[in-house]
């Protein structure tokens, strides 16, 4: 079973990453983009029948920091 964790930062919270890109893609010529949030995804191969709520514990403890980041789960 394969899972897809994508774990963003929360609104609100300063994403450097996301500014410094923004900033090259605009020295690049690309003009329009107005801002740019970076994320990371993890994925995951697990035994078959690991349940949601397994996946979701690894995200609490591990994966996100949920003070500032949000995540969102994708199985397959």
């Amino acid at each position: 079973m394969k899972a897809r964790v994508f774990v963003t930062l929360k609104n609100g919270v300063l994403d450097p990453q996301g500014e410094a890109v923004r900033h090259a893609l605009g020295s690049l010529g690309f003009d329009g983009v107005n801002s740019v949030r970076q994320g990371k995804m993890i994925e995951l191969d697990l035994a078959d029948g690991t349940s949601e709520a397994t996946i979701i514990d690894m995200c609490e403890k591990l994966l996100a920091n949920t003070v500032i980041e949000s995540y969102r789960i994708e199985t397959e």
